[in-house]
């Protein structure tokens, strides 16, 4: 098979999982729901990955001999100690308020 094919089977078969993930949440009360959610919002984050991204033949096929390659990749993602999401909404946080302040600055300039 393709490199592509590989990567669509693949891609196929996380979004199904995805999908199945989603039905169990839904049944599930509203505080338990947002208990998940960042589990949920990281899952469709490696789909999207994968939407802009390949793997090689040998790498695809490693992932599609999992029932739950989905579940596998969270799961090895969120046991990095070094992840960096934490710091990426920070710099987020900064970026904008250094922004904001820029704009407040030159409007006071503007002003005088």
């Amino acid at each position: 098979m393709t490199q592509a094919v590989l990567n669509t089977q693949l891609y196929q078969k996380m979004f199904a999982e995805q999908e199945q993930f989603k039905a169990e949440l839904m049944q599930l009360p509203p505080g338990e729901i947002l208990k998940q959610a960042y589990e949920y919002v990281c899952r469709e984050d490696i789909l999207l990955s994968l939407e802009y991204n390949d793997l090689s033949p040998r790498q695809a096929k490693a992932l599609l001999k999992s029932s739950t390659p989905l579940a596998d990749v969270f799961k090895k993602w969120d046991s990095w100690d070094d992840n960096r999401h934490m710091e990426n909404i920070w710099n987020a946080v900064e970026a904008r308020a250094n922004e904001v302040v820029r704009a407040d600055f030159i409007a006071q300039k503007d002003a005088r």
